[in-house]
C-alpha cells in the first residue's frame, strides 16, 4: 500500500483557550497532555487502534491571534516510516459574545522522514448556544488531491457535571477513492461520534463513540486494512496547564 493514501491529521486545538496561563497583559501559554486508548481522526484509526499519547502547546495574544504545535504518535503500517505527526497552527479566536464564537485557522500537518504526506489545511468553525458548524479544506492531500472535510455538532452540559457532544461529518475528495466488493466507488464517506465528558481530580476524562459508514472492504481497498474504520469506544484522560 501507498502510505500517501493514508487518512491523516489530528488537530484538536481549535477550541476556546479557557485555561491559558497568563504570561503578560498581552500573551498567554496553553499546554495540553492526554492518552488516548485509540486515535481516531474523522473516524479512523492513526494507530492501529492502539493507544497514543497527544500533545499541544499554543501561544495565544489577546486580540484572538494564536499559534502553536500539537504532536502525536502513529502508526500507519505496511513500510510507513513515519511514527510521529507534528501540526504546527495560527489562526484568529473570535469571541463574538458568551453563545456565538468563530474560529479559524491554517494547518500544516508534517510526518518526519516521511514528508510525501506532509499537507495543509485551512479550517473554520462556528459556535453559536451549542451549535457547531465547521469545514476543514486541503487542496494539497496526498499531492494532487483536494479534500473537504465538513461537519456539524452539539453540545450542552448534562447533570453530574457531565458534557454531552455529538458530531456527524463529511469527507469529500477531488477523486473517489473508496472501492466496495461489488466493484462500486465512491469519493465520499460520513463519520459521527458521541461523547461524554467530565473534569474529575484535575484531570479531563471523556468517552467516544465513533464510527464511519465505510465498510471493511472500503477501509482495506484505501488504507490496506480492515479494522481502522469500524466502529470504537475510545476513552482518553488529559490535562490542560
Amino acid at each position: 500500500m501507498n502510505p500517501r493514501t493514508l487518512i491523516a491529521g489530528g488537530l484538536l486545538a481549535c477550541a476556546p483557550f479557557a485555561h491559558a496561563i497568563d504570561l503578560n497583559e498581552a500573551f498567554s501559554l496553553e499546554a495540553k497532555v492526554g492518552l488516548f486508548s485509540d486515535y481516531r481522526t474523522r473516524g479512523i484509526s492513526q494507530t492501529q487502534n492502539d493507544p497514543a499519547l497527544h500533545g499541544s502547546l499554543t501561544l495565544l495574544h489577546s486580540s484572538g491571534l494564536y499559534a502553536g504545535v500539537w504532536s502525536s504518535n502513529v502508526d500507519f503500517g505496511f513500510d510507513s516510516r513515519t511514527r510521529q505527526e507534528q501540526d504546527y497552527y495560527a489562526g484568529y479566536f473570535w469571541q463574538i459574545n458568551d453563545d456565538v464564537t468563530l474560529d479559524t485557522s491554517y494547518i500544516h500537518y508534517v510526518y518526519p522522514r516521511q514528508s510525501a504526506l506532509n499537507y495543509g489545511e485551512y479550517h473554520a468553525e462556528l459556535r453559536a448556544w451549542g451549535v457547531l458548524l465547521g469545514g476543514n479544506y486541503s487542496g494539497d492531500f496526498n499531492r494532487d488531491q483536494s479534500m473537504l472535510y465538513s461537519y456539524v455538532g452539539y453540545g450542552t452540559p448534562l447533570p453530574y457535571d457531565t458534557g454531552l457532544q455529538v458530531r456527524y461529518g463529511r469527507n469529500d475528495y477531488k477523486d473517489p477513492s473508496w472501492f466496495s466488493s461489488d466493484g462500486g466507488s465512491r469519493s465520499a464517506y460520513h463519520e459521527w461520534e458521541v461523547k461524554l465528558s467530565r473534569t474529575m481530580l484535575a484531570l479531563d476524562w471523556s468517552l467516544s463513540y465513533i464510527d464511519t459508514d465505510l465498510s471493511q472492504a472500503e477501509c482495506a481497498s484505501y488504507l490496506g486494512f480492515e479494522d481502522i474504520c469500524s466502529a470504537a469506544v475510545v476513552a482518553s484522560v488529559s490535562k490542560t496547564f
